[in-house]
């Protein structure tokens, strides 16, 4: 997340490089459980697997013949120059860039299955991840209140809201989002391991012993978190955090048979704290005046989505290639949008257009079975690790759910491979025989 959110060239071509070091380096050292370890999760490794293969099918050259019976739409714009091939992608040097990142998104997702091989190495993930959300809350809160005119990193123009180290506020909102996610799922870990002292001594201890592991800790993470995603001032960034944290934590009440009163107390203290009293003092009133405030008329994303629907309906089966939305959607523009998209402002719509429906259903099956993992976790798992971490997942896949239906966070490569790695491990924890 530190370069920009990665969504800069350099900054996504080191991100690469680094998936695929990473990759070697988990097969070198788990040479010999490598089927092993991936097997149990043969279907998700096999829906990305599908997805990069289509990637890379988009920008194969095939006659302009064969093209024109697959991809009418991509027909008629090598036919203007007469080609004589062409792809269904009808930008192919965006359509590889896609792909090279689409590449690297499984490598994370691989290595993270076969390197995260022990509930230990779960937690910590948990923590990395909520402190580094911390330091882009700390980092990202203090430019705004500090009134500081340029970022310490890069010399980018300081607005009124936080952005941390990404240059725009709804991809920094939802890298908070997904941080907060794993710091939930540490805290709900940390409460679902039962505490059995009843004498004056053993509270003592228990109590010395909360301050010293990191649950305090955490729980402050979650504020500052809070707080920097309050002040961020992105709407559907708190809306989607808020709406996650409501509909799982109701939900783990009803799946979570054996629950402390503590994992009760954090679950009410999220609305009671953080909703009302930290996001009060530090703005929430802003956002829920930005949310009053917008209509139809002021907006033009909906314009959008109204003239990328038959852009649609011509690319449905196919898309008309990764990477290509700003290349076809100008052809379909209304003249009542006077500003230049490069992304649909939903990431629903824009893979559609641009892998095509089909692809699109492979791809998004990847968080929703993950989803169904998670609330299997919670209903069935016994162990506290795998039940916190499918707490944050859920989190995670909601909140980004909801998100992505207005909004772009996909498309920051930072955000992208967090939530990928995310996913992987939410299977990876729903497997019984891993403890």
């Amino acid at each position: 997340p530190f370069p920009l959110g990665s969504n800069r060239p350099w900054a996504w071509g080191i991100m690469e490089v680094a998936s695929y070091f990473v990759l070697f380096s988990a097969i070198y050292v788990n040479i010999g459980r490598v089927k092993q370890l991936l097997t149990p999760l043969i279907l998700p490794v096999a829906l990305l697997l599908i997805f990069c293969f289509w990637n890379i099918l988009q920008i194969a050259p095939l006659p302009l013949s064969l093209l024109s019976v697959f991809s009418p739409t991509a027909f008629s714009y090598y036919e203007m120059v007469n080609a004589d091939f062409g792809a269904i992608s009808i930008d192919v040097a965006q359509s590889k860039i896609m792909l090279y990142k689409t590449i690297s998104y499984l490598c994370f997702f691989i290595s993270a299955v076969m390197l995260c091989n022990t509930m230990q190495r779960i937690r910590t993930v948990m923590l990395v991840v909520t402190f580094v959300g911390v330091f882009q809350a700390m980092y990202g809160a203090s430019e705004v209140l500090l009134n500081i005119d340029n970022s310490l990193i890069f010399q980018l123009p300081i607005k009124a809201w936080a952005t941390g180290t990404f240059v725009y506020k709804n991809h920094y909102a939802n890298y908070l989002l997904l941080c907060l996610s794993m710091g939930l799922g540490y805290l709900v870990h940390s409460l679902l391991i039962t505490q059995s002292s009843k004498s004056s001594k053993q509270k003592l201890r228990s109590f010395l012993n909360t301050l010293l592991n990191g649950k305090a800790l955490v729980r402050i993470a979650l504020a500052i978190m809070v707080i920097a995603l309050v002040m961020s001032r992105s709407r559907m960034g708190n809306t989607a955090f808020f709406a996650a944290v409501t509909v799982v934590g109701l939900l783990s009440l009803v799946l979570i048979k054996q629950r402390t009163k503590g994992l009760t107390i954090l679950i009410v203290s999220m609305f009671i704290i953080d909703m009302f009293i930290l996001s009060a003092w530090f703005g929430l009133d802003k956002v829920k005046t930005r949310l009053e405030e917008t209509s139809f008329s002021q907006e033009t994303r909906d314009e959008v989505v109204r003239d990328s629907v038959p852009l649609l309906k011509d690319v449905a089966l196919t898309g008309a290639g990764m990477g290509t939305f700003y290349t076809a959607y100008p052809k379909y523009t209304g003249e009542d949008v006077d500003i230049f998209y490069d992304h649909a402002h939903n990431d629903y719509l824009q893979f559609a257009i641009e892998a095509g429906i089909p692809a699109t259903i492979v791809l998004f099956l990847l968080p929703l079975l993950a989803a169904y993992k998670c609330v299997r976790t919670l209903r069935d798992r016994q162990t506290p690790t795998a039940k916190g971490f499918a707490f944050g997942a859920l989190v995670a896949i909601i909140g980004m759910s909801v998100h992505i239906s207005v909004d772009f966070p996909l498309q920051a490569p930072a955000n992208a491979a967090l939530f990928i790695v995310i996913l992987a491990l939410a299977f990876k924890v729903s497997d019984r025989k891993f403890r």
